[in-house]
């Protein structure tokens, strides 16, 4: 079926038609560029977002440890394969599928223009054919009325006897004339007519089918570049399906590789603190110490003793117990001594693991170091081997560094073995006991040690420190004993470990020594007591189980 048969009379309509095809095909062109945004703006907030929540390149504390974190992040390295995917998809599009969408236009609307100008072409060349025609019909047409009324005058002259010879001899002439121009003309418009009726049958039979058929060609190839562009399109996804299925199933595998036991036990051996849970305590009669007299004079001796000892307040205000002075906040010991044992114990162990993968780096450094200085040695026009003492010299200096660092850790961590084997508790209900630290009036800043004692010795100080963590915060105690008369007890305590209480406003105290509690720890985790004998003083809260009374007033 050809257009230039069918619809050989439709130049316009064919037109029109082709020219609908052209606006779907740059209608489809824009849908592919939209779709092609749509899938770059979606690549890209996909690696924004696994940019955003995936793993951070910080310290190794804060790596990752749980089944589950390891799983989320094996996800979003699936799904930023997934985004790449999808960019592979948009420039697949773009290239194969855009590009050709906007040369094919381009090249539609030229060759378009091209058969629409000859089929106008062919339109008006036979428009003036027929014109020609029209004008000699016309002028034929015209000679033969003049013949006739020309006829008509001769034979009206002819017939009258009046006429002169001369008159009707000259309308003879005049008819003769005119008789002659209608011959011409009637030769001229056959003459027209036989080339119209020609480039006619010609117009409709060769020139305008062969238009129609090259407008007919390319409105098929257009349909067919469509549907090569439709296919291409689908390609492009299909592509990638396969990738795109691997990303899902590893998706699915990350998601089977949460392990809720595995992340229970790291969770176990991340805040294990390595101490005993305190055991059941026996009943303890106090009933005797109700019934003390007041008649023997330990209070009042109390208060002298009281009045007497000015080495319990260092502050400048009445009666004001300070312990210690101020100290920065979040302090971290060289040696971990602020954790619990055991992550205490992990702590040092994970040290000591980097300290030997440094120490056998330096050892390597160290035996190739001697081989080339050997090298050098045998063979002097290689190299200078004096060259190879001063980076010698300092990896020894880096070895022996090393290794006193792994023996102090070592040491560390026997500590902490050992106080675990003796089956130390200082914690009761999981709180860490922190001793306070003396401020230093009289010695050398820095030079006291944490157990209130003075040493010019730096090794003695360092061994204080890692024995006694410094606190984490700084306690003030604003509290007056006062003079007049002593704080009524509000409850007892049992002491559970023993304490020296040597800094100042300390109270030592005995394993399974009972003391009246006058009054509450205030959050600072010391709890302030009194003996037996009446000396009062600040004992840390984890170190005795209180038992207060329950019809007294605290402080």
């Amino acid at each position: 079926m050809h257009w230039g048969a069918e619809l050989w009379d439709q130049f316009d309509n064919i037109e029109k038609h082709t020219q609908w095809g052209i606006d779907f095909f740059e209608k489809y062109t824009k849908f592919v560029k939209e779709r092609l945004d749509i899938e770059q703006s979606y690549a890209k907030q996909l690696r924004n977002l696994v940019k955003k929540y995936g793993p951070k390149r910080s310290s190794k504390d804060e790596e990752p440890r749980f089944s589950y974190c390891h799983s989320f992040f094996q996800v979003l390295n699936e799904l930023n394969d997934y985004a790449g995917q999808r960019e592979v998809v948009a420039e697949e599009i773009g290239h194969r599928v855009y590009g050709e969408l906007v040369r094919y236009t381009h090249d539609l609307k030229m060759e378009r223009k091209t058969h629409l100008q000859e089929g106008r072409k062919a339109q008006q060349y036979l428009d003036m054919c027929w014109k020609q025609m029209d004008n000699s019909k016309k002028k034929f047409e015209r000679e033969c009325k003049e013949t006739e009324k020309a006829q008509i005058g001769y034979e009206k002259l002819d017939s009258d006897h009046n006429a002169t010879k001369a008159d009707v001899e000259k309308a003879k002439q005049q008819l003769n004339l005119r008789t002659h121009m209608a011959d011409d003309s009637k030769n001229e418009y056959a003459a027209q007519l036989q080339t119209f009726n020609s480039e006619q049958q010609k117009h409709f039979q060769f020139i305008m089918p062969q238009i129609f058929k090259n407008l007919q060609d390319m409105d098929e190839r257009r349909i067919v570049k469509l549907s090569e562009c439709y296919r291409g399109f689908a390609e492009a996804e299909r592509r990638v399906v396969p990738i795109i299925n691997k990303c899902l199933e590893g998706m699915i595998s990350a998601a089977k590789s949460v392990d809720d036991r595995k992340d229970s036990l790291i969770v176990v051996e991340s805040f294990k603190s390595g101490f005993e849970p305190p055991g059941d305590f026996p009943f303890e009669d106090f009933s005797q110490n109700i019934y003390r007299t007041v008649s023997d004079g330990s209070l009042s001796a109390n208060k002298q003793e009281m009045k007497g000892d000015q080495k319990y307040t260092t502050g400048k205000s009445k009666g004001k117990l300070w312990l210690f002075g101020k100290k920065n906040k979040g302090a971290i010991s060289e040696d971990f001594s602020h954790l619990p044992p055991e992550q205490r114990r992990k702590k040092l162990q994970q040290r000591i693991d980097e300290l030997n993968k440094e120490y056998q780096k330096e050892i390597d450094q160290r035996d190739a170091l001697n081989k080339m200085k050997d090298v050098y040695e045998r063979n002097p026009q290689m190299g200078d081997s004096g060259s190879l003492h001063p980076k010698i010299s300092e990896t020894m200096s880096n070895i022996d560094r090393l290794r006193y660092e792994i023996q102090k850790n070592e040491a560390w961590i026997a500590e902490v073995e050992k106080t675990c084997g003796r089956g130390d508790r200082r914690l009761s209900g999981g709180a860490a006991f922190e001793r306070p630290i003396e401020t230093n009036h009289h010695g050398t800043p820095g030079r006291e040690s944490p157990d209130g004692s003075y040493t010019d010795d730096p090794s003695q100080e360092q061994k204080a420190h890692h024995r006694y963590p410094e606190p984490r915060r700084s306690v003030e105690f604003d509290d007056e004993f006062e003079d007049d008369e002593p704080l009524p007890a509000i409850g007892h305590c049992k002491s559970l470990y023993p304490f020296d209480g040597q800094n100042e406003g300390t109270l030592s105290m005995n394993e399974g020594e009972v003391l009246y509690v006058i009054e509450e720890d205030k959050g600072d985790g010391w709890t302030r007591a009194r003996k037996q004998n009446g000396q009062e003083g600040y004992v840390p809260t984890s170190y005795v189980d209180i038992t207060l009374e329950r019809n007294s007033k605290g402080s």
